[in-house]
């Protein structure tokens, strides 16, 4: 058994206890599985569906123009923010990702903060995939299947299931399935070329909203309300440094893994947001479950896609399953959550941190509500953006004698830009659906609440974040 010894109260109204020997034992993940092409097929595999099925609920919201203008945005606030997390990833490099970056920068109340805000976004971002993974199912009638909550309940239990057998069987088995969507991709780009016609893309009748004209058909506030669709071509990128603790040389290789993958995620998005518009029109394709099959129309090129948008769906989910189990690890190992959410299994997979956030997201998924479940993870994922950008500017500020072995290009204006931009997404969630953000937010508060009562009393002294906060401590009374 392990015993517990008291490390004290801190300044900032938390305790922390050292665990014996046995407590971490039972709590290590796999070493060194991961080089950055494994990484950066991660980033991609985390992102992939956003391409096939999700954003283009955002041509609703504000046509062509609004969603390539909020796309455009939104890439230069993900390219932003993937330049500032490579440079935290490669200073310290640990499971908890963004939650360990907000607890050396912000306290463990900032670090709580952004690992509950990460832990929401990839909660429920496989829900709204598993919807997506759904519909196409059933536009293949495969296996005569015509109520969704069978397709969802296969997905969880099967991929828990690989995940439960190790991080580099998973990582493998990632990779290829996000290759063979890659590939789907570009079997769409060619066939959609040849259909593409310029005045698809703007064939929604303009409102009488301020501003609306053909390319903006809702007007400027349109654009402000596509933010949380086009933020889904990028959704989860942020995830790659949560592989730190099972990575090759994290310092040097979740930096490159990162950069890798933002830069395929950049043409992937803009490809498919002109073609699959321009193909099959922005008025047919604002509502479609399964855009870029219905952009092609019924042909073998159609049917092709339709099977390998599927593995696209199945990679995203498969990988955010991946993300969401060392959130919950790190937190839990911490103390934050309760511990045993991170014990480990033989092959040094987190099982219950697999399960419990698995069956929650089943769970949702029975809404059969994709578009609202996508701006309910856009809230989380947004509001850990807001987080993340002040935890690297305050690290500048607070640590500039910091080790970084990677520096953000434009330093802190860079991710200032991502800054401003993340706090205007989280009211964009409420401008598409106030109800499913306020649920979202007082999920968020429970969590707050629950840590403020409870776990910021029973912290896990000799974790590895909690270490990384002690050392920071210990240099600044040093100096």
């Amino acid at each position: 058994m392990s015993v517990a010894e008291p490390a004290g109260a801190h300044h900032d109204g938390t305790e922390s206890h050292v665990e014996g020997g046995d407590y971490l034992a039972k709590r290590q993940l796999k070493k060194g599985t991961a080089g950055w092409i494994l990484l950066a097929g991660l980033g991609v595999s985390y992102v992939v569906s956003g391409d096939y099925s999700g954003w283009n609920f955002g041509l609703e919201q504000g046509g062509f123009g609004g969603l390539l203008i909020a796309g455009i945005l939104i890439a230069g606030m993900y390219l932003a923010m993937v330049l500032g997390m490579a440079e935290m990833s490669s200073a310290l490099p640990a499971a908890g990702g963004g939650y360990t970056f907000a607890r050396r920068a912000l306290g463990p109340w900032g670090g709580f903060a952004t690992g509950t805000a990460i832990l929401i976004e990839y909660a429920i971002a496989p829900a709204a995939i598993a919807t997506f993974i759904g519909a196409y199912v059933e536009s293949l009638g495969l296996f005569g299947i015509t109520d969704g909550w069978w397709v969802y309940l296969a997905v969880y239990a099967i991929f828990i299931g690989i995940h439960l057998a190790g991080a580099g069987e998973a990582l493998k088995i990632m990779f290829v399935i996000t290759a063979i969507a890659l590939v789907g991709l570009v079997v769409f780009a060619v066939s959609a070329l040849g259909q593409f016609d310029a005045s698809n893309l703007t064939d929604i009748a303009p409102t009488d909203a301020a501003g609306a004209s053909s390319f903006l058909p809702f007007g400027y506030l349109g654009i402000w309300a596509a933010v949380p669709f086009a933020i889904w071509f990028f959704l989860a990128i942020e995830g790659v440094p949560l592989a730190a603790e099972e990575a090759k040389d994290p310092s040097k290789n979740v930096p490159r893994g990162i950069i890798a993958a933002m830069g395929v995620l950049l043409v992937t998005g803009a490809g498919v947001l002109f073609l699959v518009t321009g193909a099959g029109g922005a008025e047919a394709m604002q509502s479609s479950g399964n855009p870029l099959v219905e952009a092609l129309g019924d042909n073998s090129a159609a049917k092709v896609v339709n099977y390998i948008g599927l593995a696209g769906l199945i990679a995203s989910f498969f990988s955010i399953m991946y993300a969401y189990s060392r959130q919950l690890f790190a937190l839990s190992r911490a103390g934050y959550l309760p511990k045993t959410l991170s014990v480990t299994n033989s092959r040094k997979a987190p099982t219950l941190a697999l399960i419990v956030p698995g069956v929650i997201g089943f769970l949702l998924s029975l809404t059969g509500q994709g578009a609202m479940l996508l701006n309910m993870a856009v809230f989380g994922a947004a509001l850990s953006y807001v987080l993340m950008m002040i935890s690297h500017i305050v690290l500048r500020r607070k640590e500039p004698a910091m080790e970084r072995p990677y520096r953000t290009p434009g330093g802190v204006v860079t991710t200032g830009f991502a800054l401003v931009v993340a706090a205007l997404a989280v009211v964009a969630t409420f401008l598409v659906d106030s109800t499913a953000a306020l649920w979202c937010l007082g999920v968020f508060a429970a969590f707050m609440l629950y840590f403020g009562i409870y776990s910021r009393h029973h912290l896990v002294a000799n974790s590895p974040d909690e270490e990384f906060a002690a050392l920071a401590r210990a240099e600044a009374e040093l100096e």
